[in-house]
């Protein structure tokens, strides 16, 4: 009976652990550093969570609209940066320069992002090893 205890609770953490661990990863296991791309769009919603936020984005492309999601920071790290989440509202039109995803899905790393009153923020994730990183350029 212990032993059935043990193996379930067991279980439990690694199940309550697992979406997390799949959740933050390292730039290079997602996105291609050889891919930049610049979208302009419509924020359609925000995802102001750890370990990464997202903005997603109404994008028109050669007369089509899609939705592109942008991964970004911790809010914790693009609150430090001077991004925060009451900069931007639903409709707001950004600039997000970044770098596509491996898989050519509609999903990018957004390493800069362009509010619309002009100021431009760092919003990767410090020391995932992807361009522009400021984590890569510390010395040690």
């Amino acid at each position: 009976m212990k032993v059935q205890l043990a193996v379930a609770a067991a279980l439990a953490g690694i199940i309550a652990v697992a979406p997390i661990a799949l959740a933050h990863h390292s730039f290079a296991a997602e996105f291609d550093g050889t891919k930049p791309v610049r979208l302009v769009g419509k924020l359609t919603r925000i995802e102001w969570t750890n370990p990464h936020s997202y903005l997603y984005l109404d994008v028109e492309i050669q007369g089509k609209v899609s939705n592109w999601g942008c991964e970004s920071g911790a809010p914790g790290a693009l609150s430090r940066r001077g991004f925060k989440k009451g900069d931007i509202k639903l409709g707001d039109t950004l600039v997000v320069d970044g770098y596509l995803a491996k898989d050519g899905s509609h999903l990018i790393d957004a390493r800069r992002v362009t509010l619309p009153d002009g100021r431009s923020i760092y919003g990767g994730s410090e020391g995932d090893g992807g361009p522009g990183d400021p984590g890569s350029q510390k010395k040690q």
